[in-house]
């Protein structure tokens, strides 16, 4: 959690400066002092300024949406998300417009004219000095003018365009918490992060040149006018040839939003895959299956960058041109007036220049980048659009209830029926409802509103107070979406549900955000030390605050990474406990506990703590039915039977069946446990899926104010300090070209400069000459080599950057690569350790700088430093003396630049180190949705989300504002430049006019240049950090070799036997050698073909086992499998010699096929046998492509149950001789549980099987029982052995949990096995 709240930093000193420090931008310079006495932190920077703080903007939109929404609507019309942010921001607008068409004809088209005054005089044409000395002052005035006004109003430009971003961004926010599911469905949680950072992120720098949309035209008709009263027709040839070039340069423009459409979709695509990759990274280890996805997410990056490869040379092209367009122009115009039979003199030639430089960047510059802004800005806004136009959920904000949470029950009836009754309960009704919490009456509901089936059929159900409702039934019968109706989630077709009271709710798949597992538990409301320390005893969380490092202020990592299966759910479970209502929804959440922790959960918590309340129970532990007051039995969306224990027992359903005798059931049901998880649709949609992937996805910051503020931190992300090195840019560019290619670059930019310059040197030799020989006849040999020169510089222009742009291009492949081998290698540790938010920010923030961003930069760079070179060679060589001034000034900047860089690099990594957050907290809430929107929570939420908002703006306002004062004082020094110029001739007049009309130009068109150049530089500098994050990655301690050592190779039947030795085995979860091990010195045997099960409380050591056997984190000591060590085997030998089941089952994006063998191993009749083993055949069948038919994100098209089945398949296709599962039967209903057992009774028979178990039953009649405590193996043997003979009696004790009767029933399952076995050996 932040700890940082935004309201907490000292004020801005903006808020109260005076006008005069506005325009000289002095309010920046406290940051600037502070950075370079030290680094910034967050807490160095300034709170937010009142006018774009993200709470007042946010509701200022959304009220204007909601009007547009209403006012449409009633005229039947789509609501437009453009007219919206107009009518908020427009005014502003139009104002900053007024003021830059004011700015530029008063400052930029009177300097021409005067330096043609000045000309003129020094020409000869005007002899009068006092005329001249007004043109000068004029021209000097003119120039500070520029500088004064300029960046002030840039800043406020962009200060609204980050308005506009902050607002934006509010705005999908809120809208996201109100979803509904099947908007959920559509789409991914990917897509919605990218709305915020690609599409939103664009309104920052979109503004600068939208007013030249109207401007530009303008100033083209009156500079056009002014150039015809000079030259005369010849004005119009270079114009005619600028106007041609426009609708070229539109379509260049078009075609590139086009690609940047398709280079969006594919990037999407990219980073969904990858976000996959990174959610289900522990299995992808397990199952060795790096390489394939590898080559997946290689071939969709191939296909990314021959979109990015279009775009960028399409960037070269206009980049060229950019570049040589306004030279072009001049020379067409002046080459048409001398074939004219005109005489070209000096006043006239600069006075065509000066205009030209003004017009390309006006019309060929800044005009079309107004366009494509525009166009791209329509595009955002369509998708924004969209995404605002998605279906709303109809369950009722009830955050607005809480901001105050009262523990008092409340007088009024929370309605929570949303659309499906309205009638508002008052208080003379309220007495004779009281008792009914819920009705249900002919309720019939459906996910997806296409769908010919219902999920809900004809439910009717009246339940009231005090009573503890136990839901059953098998995987997919709906159990989940009941419990969704009653929260709204789900809308009835037809058929009404009365809610009287409020709710609270436990999901199937426990949420967690990262955060300390207090605020976890609280999830905003206040603390009442009394009811808080009941509920954690009642959800029996106090064994593990004991365990966990700093009882419940430990840092839940992100999807709950430090805690087991079981303290999730049970911390799910005291969420929902801790707030009061008057009806408890928990879907499931005994399935993840062991056997002992459920009874004492289902004893203390639900029928004790919660005994007066109505508590609604899914469950698939039939071994509590008997104290439920109803038990409501669901099939296929409808309720099939209803009654108490002693009535079912009569009855004679099917599933009765099970309860007639609860010891056959805790043989067969206890194993249901978790099943549900499966309602196709509780988790129709994808975010739910995810959910539970990445059990929270990403980081809360503080929910709560954060309550308890000795938080421990989540490790930071790593900020890169200090410079950007030398090495860093050989690295860059030796990564993707040799030497030769780099050389070859070099040569060709120095070139292309070198005849640009000469073109204009000569420019001002040929005046000069036709001066002195005004009587000769022109000699048009002087114009060939004039046209020679321009035309040599086209050529080069065009060359230069597309050249560069495929050198680019071929790093930015190469260092994906390495970036992504980085990643595939990395250890278990790094990815508990780094939120996949952070780990997603690389490949799709980092590189997407690395693919568009970088070389665009590099190139402004590269170019601006060789034209400045150039005018200060030329200027030099009208006036050598102008050299030392150009070294005092060079020194100034150099130090100008020092002072601003340090703050710049910090504020900068500072503002995108917080932008993460803002991510991270976007798709947590998306992957919590049900929850967030049961407890109401929605409140916090939104402040928090606006704290992290604000906390951005504070850097990024402190950026802005710092780049505009260094830029504001740079260019003040460059006019000061060329105020001296101007000045200096007066004093020394010069022999040939010519030259001072270079001069004077070629300084004017420093003003702009040194700044840009020199914040273009910072910038590259800046960005080049992301190429210093790519490549740590890169850098990744790897977690071991994925092929053995020759030697060491192990033959491809290894194991044959499949024995398993642990010698003297510890495990840590850190790389630290002196950290805490979480298994402590076990030593065991099992021998061949044994069938060993692993059990123990929650967070006993079970799974560590497992990761110590695949080696997913830091082993001492050994496991030897058939007499090889495995720490000498390389990780792929070994994984892929091992089968997994795993706890929660993972299904990648793409085809059946693809998810069962990725590595195309096996024949399709082999696939088919497998599915058929499992039962699943006649589902994929059922699918008209068969094993080609696609999986959608996270598998939300199977239930878990059948998900689970999947990973069943999996193993069998692999055949290897030791198969390990975990918890595998938690997620099935008995039906497809006794399919596991019984597949794995049969096609295992051979192998050696390793069960953690929860519930017992599962290993009764295994061979061997391993049982764990805290990390040490305390007993070992045969469940009968253990149960009879063993001293310790934990295992005893265990299975006594379970009940007497149950007890016995295990016990002769155990001893049966036991001798059956013994006759084995004996045999």
């Amino acid at each position: 959690m932040q700890t940082t709240k935004a309201d907490e930093l000292p004020e801005n000193p903006r808020e109260r400066s005076n006008p005069f420090s506005e325009l000289m931008l002095c309010f920046a310079f406290p940051v600037l002092f502070k950075g370079r006495k030290k680094t910034l932190e967050q807490s160095d920077l300034y709170r937010p300024l009142k006018e774009h703080k993200s709470d007042t903007l946010g509701d200022r939109l959304c009220a204007a949406w909601d009007e547009e929404v209403s006012q449409r609507s009633a005229q039947k019309q789509q609501p437009r998300l453009g007219r919206v942010v107009i009518r908020v921001f427009g005014w502003h607008l139009f104002v900053t417009g007024l003021l830059l068409g004011l700015r530029e004809f008063v400052v930029k088209v009177t300097q021409p004219m005067c330096l043609y005054g000045i000309m003129a005089y020094f020409s000869g044409e005007d002899p009068d000095p006092l005329k001249a000395q007004l043109y000068a002052a004029g021209l000097i005035t003119a120039s500070v003018l520029s500088v004064v006004t300029g960046h002030p109003f840039i800043l406020g430009l962009l200060h609204l365009g980050m308005k506009m971003r902050v607002a934006l961004c509010s705005l999908v926010y809120r809208k996201a918490l109100r979803l509904s599911h099947t908007a959920l469905g559509d789409t991914s949680i990917g897509q919605v992060v990218n709305l915020l950072s690609n599409d939103v992120g664009r309104f920052d720098l979109i503004l600068i040149n939208v007013h030249f949309l109207w401007l530009a035209p303008l100033e083209l008709f009156v500079v056009t006018f002014l150039m015809f009263q000079k030259i005369g027709v010849a004005s119009f040839f270079g114009v005619a040839i600028m106007l041609l070039f426009l609708p070229f340069q539109a379509y260049l423009a078009k075609k590139t939003s086009v690609l940047r459409l398709m280079t969006a979709l594919r990037t999407d695509e990219r980073v969904r895959m990858m976000n996959e990759f990174i959610s289900g990274i522990q299995v992808i280890k397990m199952y060795a299956w790096e390489k394939p996805l590898g080559k997946l997410i290689e071939l969709m990056r191939g296909k990314e960058m021959i979109c990015i490869k279009k775009v960028n040379y399409i960037r070269g092209i206009l980049i060229a041109f950019g570049m040589c367009l306004s030279r072009t122009l001049t020379f067409v115009s002046l080459v048409g007036f001398v074939l004219l039979e005109s005489v070209l003199n000096a006043s006239d030639a600069f006075f065509i220049t000066a205009y030209y430089n003004l017009l390309q960047r006006a019309v060929t510059n800044f005009f079309p980048l107004s366009i494509t802004q525009l166009a791209e800005i329509r595009v955002s806004i369509k998708r924004l659009e969209t995404f605002m136009h998605r279906v709303e959920t109809q369950v009722q904000d009830k955050s607005n209830a809480i901001t105050a949470p009262s523990f008092t029950k409340e007088d009024t009836v929370k309605e929570n029926d949303e659309m499906i009754s309205n009638d508002n309960i008052n208080a003379s009704q309220k007495d004779n409802d009281e008792e009914t919490l819920v009705e249900f009456n002919q309720f019939h509901a459906k996910w997806d509103t296409t769908a010919t089936e219902n999920t809900l059929s004809n439910i009717n159900l009246k339940l009231g107070r005090r009573q503890l409702v136990a839901v059953i039934g098998p995987v997919g019968a709906s159990k989940s979406s009941l419990i969704q109706s009653i929260l709204g989630e789900l809308p009835a077709d037809k058929g009404s549900l009365k809610v009287n009271g409020r709710f609270s709710y436990a999901a199937q798949e426990p949420w967690l955000f990262t955060g300390t597992v207090r605020e976890n538990i609280l999830f905003g409301l206040t603390l009442d030390k009394l009811r808080y320390r009941t509920v954690v005893k009642k959800c029996a969380l106090e064994r593990d605050f004991e365990l966990l490092p700093q009882g419940d202020k430990t840092i839940v990592g992100e999807r709950g990474a430090s805690l087991s299966g079981g303290q999730k759910a049970r911390i799910s479970l005291a969420r929902a406990v801790y707030r009061r209502a008057d009806i408890y929804l928990l879907d499931d959440p005994l399935s993840a506990v062991d056997t002992h922790v459920g009874r004492h959960l289902f004893d203390q918590c639900m029928r004790g703590y919660l005994r007066s309340e109505l508590v609604i129970l899914v469950t698939h532990q039939l071994q509590f039915l008997e104290h439920a007051d109803l038990i409501v039995i669901m099939d296929k969306g409808k309720i099939s039977a209803m009654g108490t224990y002693a009535t079912m027992q009569h009855s004679g359903l099917d599933f009765a069946q099970l309860l007639t005798d609860i010891n056959k059931a805790d043989e067969k049901a206890l194993d249901e446990q978790k099943s549900d998880a499966g309602d196709h649709v509780s988790l129709h949609s994808k975010t739910s899926r995810q959910a539970s992937r990445t059990d929270s996805f990403v980081s809360l910051s503080s929910l709560a104010d954060s309550i308890i503020q000795d938080t421990t931190m989540v490790p930071q992300e790593t900020r890169v300090e200090g410079k950007v090195s030398l090495g860093l840019y050989k690295e860059y560019f030796s990564s993707g070209s040799g030497w030769f290619l780099i050389s070859f670059m070099i040569v060709l930019c120095i070139g292309t400069q070198v005849v640009v310059s000469a073109a204009d040197v000569f420019l001002s030799y040929w005046v000069d000459k036709t001066k002195n020989n005004a009587d000769i006849n022109n000699d048009p040999s002087d114009m060939y080599y004039f046209t020679a020169l321009n035309v040599a510089a086209i050529v080069l222009s065009v060359m230069r950057p597309i050249l560069f742009y495929t050198m680019a291009r071929r790093s930015s492949i190469q260092m994906h690569n390495s970036m992504f081998r980085g990643i595939a290698r990395a250890a278990m540790y790094f990815f508990n350790t780094n939120p996949s938010g952070r780990i997603l920010n690389r490949f799709s923030k980092d590189l997407g700088q690395l693919d568009e961003v970088l070389p665009t930069i590099m190139l402004d760079v590269m170019q601006i430093f060789l034209t400045l070179a150039g005018v200060i060679v030329v200027i030099c060589i009208t006036n050598p003396y102008y050299l030392i001034l150009t070294f005092a000034l060079g020194v100034i900047f150099y130090y100008l630049r020092e002072f601003y860089l340090k703050t710049s690099r910090d504020v900068k990594r500072l503002e995108a180190v917080a932008r993460s957050p803002i991510y991270s907290h976007l798709s947590t809430s998306l992957n919590g949705l049900t929850t967030i929107r049961a407890l109401g929570a929605q409140k916090a939420l939104i402040a928090e989300f606006d704290n992290l908002q604000d906390l951005h703006s504070s850097g990024y306002y402190t950026f802005l504002s710092t780049s505009r004062a260094f830029g504001y004082y740079v260019d003040f020094f460059c006019t000061l430049y060329t105020v001296i110029i101007v000045l200096n001739y007066f004093f020394n007049p010069p022999t040939k006019p010519g030259e001072v009309g270079l001069a004077i130009t070629q300084a004017m068109s420093l003003a702009g240049m040194v700044q840009y150049g020199m914040t273009q530089s910072a910038e590259l500098d800046t960005t080049m950090t992301a190429v210093e994050r790519v490549l740590e990655y890169d850098d990744i301690e790897p977690e071991g070799e994925f092929e053995s050592q020759p030697s060491k190779k192990p033959p491809l039947t290894w194991p044959e036997q499949g024995k398993i030795v642990a010698d003297d085995l510890s495990l840590r979860y850190f790389p630290d050698p002196q950290s805490k091990y979480v298994l402590k010195s076990l030593n065991f045997e099992i021998k061949p073909m044994e069938k060993v099960g692993i059990v123990g409380r929650t967070g006993a050591g079970k799974s560590s086992l497992i990761n110590a056997l695949f080696r997913l984190s830091y082993n001492d000591g050994s496991i030897i499998i058939d007499s090889r060590n495995t720490n000498e085997l390389g990780l792929h030998d070994l994984r892929s010699k091992i089968s997994i089941i795993p706890q929660e089952p993972v299904l990648f994006t793409g085809s059946m096929r693809y998810n069962l063998d990725p590595f195309e191993e096996y024949s399709d009749d082999k696939l088919w046998d497998a599915l058929e083993e499992v039962k699943l055949k006649p589902v994929i069948s059922e699918f008209p492509s068969g094993l080609q038919s696609k999986i959608s994100e996270g598998g939300s098209n199977f239930s878990v149950g059948q998900r689970q089945l999947v990973c069943l398949a999996r193993a069998i296709l692999r055949e290897n001789r030791i198969l390990v599962m975990d918890e595998a039967t938690a997620n099935v209903d008995p039906q497809t549980d006794a399919l596991i057992q019984a597949t794995i009774r049969n096609k295992f028979r051979e192998c050696t099987v390793l069960t953690i178990a929860h519930r017992l039953n599962t290993v009764m009649d295994s061979d061997k029982v391993i049982v764990m405590d805290a990390g040490q193996m305390v007993e070992f043997g045969s469940p009968y052995e253990l149960l009879t003979e063993c001293e310790t009696k934990i295992f005893h004790s265990m299975v006594m949990e379970t009940g007497q009767s149950s007890f016995d029933s295990l016990l002769s399952v155990a001893e049966k096995a036991h001798f059956d076995s013994q006759k084995l050996k004996t045999a």
